[in-house]
């Protein structure tokens, strides 16, 4: 049984509720213009703006988002080197290579090229002839690499997305969303550094052909150091990106533009938006007791929760309205419990928004109780279970 302990937070009453914005209202007022968007800050994982961030639409170009993830992984791993070579197969030249009057690193018919060669040619040019010589290079053929991709997807938690090649051209079985973009962004941020700064390189020169970088955002000198741009015919403009200024990162999400322009836009406004209008607060300090959680056969009834990190949250500057929260466990928990031992979250909500979920643990260690004390929660947790 899933039991939830509302808290009325304290250090919100104590002055932090005076400073703080409902998400829900903040992102009703900022319109947009995307059909799906989705922007969340980094270190504290707050959703600023989220509109329609589930709904499905084709990922086009920003399924090599995904391709580059397998990518990183296996060269992570040391299943590949960056100097490891492929062959550039008929496959590979006809449906992203010259012939196929898509973005492209002209990598000739029957040559080999060098992992890191491609690896700069697909996210720096979008290269699509790059991303299916890698995909066909690890995986045999770019339908199994986008099968893996798939799986990878699932097994970090992006589980909306299917891909059915690696490159995003049109294929009805490729799919995404703005939150699985994000998630997947603020992914590759964190697990590949060494990596990542390749998305805000501005250019790259390979066998002589010089092409600068496909990111629309990047001349716009506000911080914007990735990650990439696509269209689908049909469903419009699309863009996955990241943004670093003062301290603070946003990752944004957008799907459903209209133009190139707009995209444009509307990217530079949300940014903006995020960058300015709103500010940290911290709610609770690393290893201070958030609340409580009720313990079944114990020598204590209750045992303390906390976070092992501060709790800190990004708000919004103007609309101050309350923030609620509440610890959410699994009832009974029962004894013995370790102290450090992870039982709940405490789920930080405005309004009926979710905008932040953070693990607690417990802060001391609870024994096993007596016979009689046993019987007592023995007998509540009967009553607790026919109401």
């Amino acid at each position: 049984m899933k039991f939830l302990f509302f808290v009325f937070l304290a250090v919100l009453q104590m002055g932090v509720a005076q400073t703080a914005a409902q998400t829900q209202h903040a992102a009703v007022a900022f319109a947009t213009k995307a059909r799906q968007a989705y922007l969340v800050e980094a270190k504290t994982g707050t959703v600023l703006l989220a509109v329609n961030e589930n709904q499905a639409f084709p990922p086009a170009s920003l399924a090599k988002l995904m391709a580059m993830e397998v990518v990183f992984s296996a060269l992570k791993r040391g299943d590949i080197s960056g100097e490891t070579v492929f062959p550039v197969s008929e496959h590979a030249w006809r449906t992203g290579g010259a012939p196929s009057g898509t973005t492209t690193m002209f990598a000739a018919l029957n040559s080999r090229m060098r992992v890191d060669d491609l690896v700069r040619g697909v996210i720096i040019q979008n290269a699509n002839d790059a991303c299916i010589i890698l995909a066909e290079g690890i995986s045999g053929s770019e339908g199994e690499f986008a099968a893996r991709m798939t799986a990878r997807a699932k097994d970090l938690g992006f589980g909306r997305s299917n891909f059915g090649n690696a490159t995003g051209l049109p294929d009805a079985k490729s799919v995404t969303t703005a939150r699985d973009l994000v998630e997947l962004a603020r992914h590759i941020h964190r697990e590949y550094p060494e990596y990542y700064p390749l998305y805000s390189q501005p250019d790259f020169e390979w066998n002589k052909i010089f092409q600068r970088n496909k990111n629309p955002l990047l001349g716009l000198n506000m911080g914007v150091d990735g990650l990439g741009a696509g269209f689908a015919e049909g469903t419009g403009y699309a863009l996955t990106a990241s943004v670093a200024h003062d301290g603070t990162r946003l990752f944004l999400a957008l799907g459903g533009l209209a133009s190139d322009k707009e995209r444009l836009e509307e990217s530079r406004r949300i940014l903006e938006w995020g960058l300015s209008s709103f500010e940290t607060k911290v709610l609770f300090r690393a290893g201070e007791v958030v609340g409580q959680a009720s313990v079944y056969g114990g020598d204590h009834r209750y045992v303390d929760l906390i976070a092992r990190e501060p709790i800190d949250i990004y708000l919004p500057t103007n609309n101050p309205e309350r923030l609620t929260g509440r610890i959410v466990y699994h009832w009974p928990l029962r004894a013995p419990v370790s102290e450090g031992q992870q039982v709940g979250t405490l789920r930080i909500l405005s309004g009926d928004r979710l905008v932040r979920e953070v693990e607690l643990v417990t802060s001391q260690q609870i024994g096993t109780g007596s016979l009689s004390s046993r019987a007592t929660d023995a007998l509540l947790e009967l009553m607790f279970f026919w109401l």
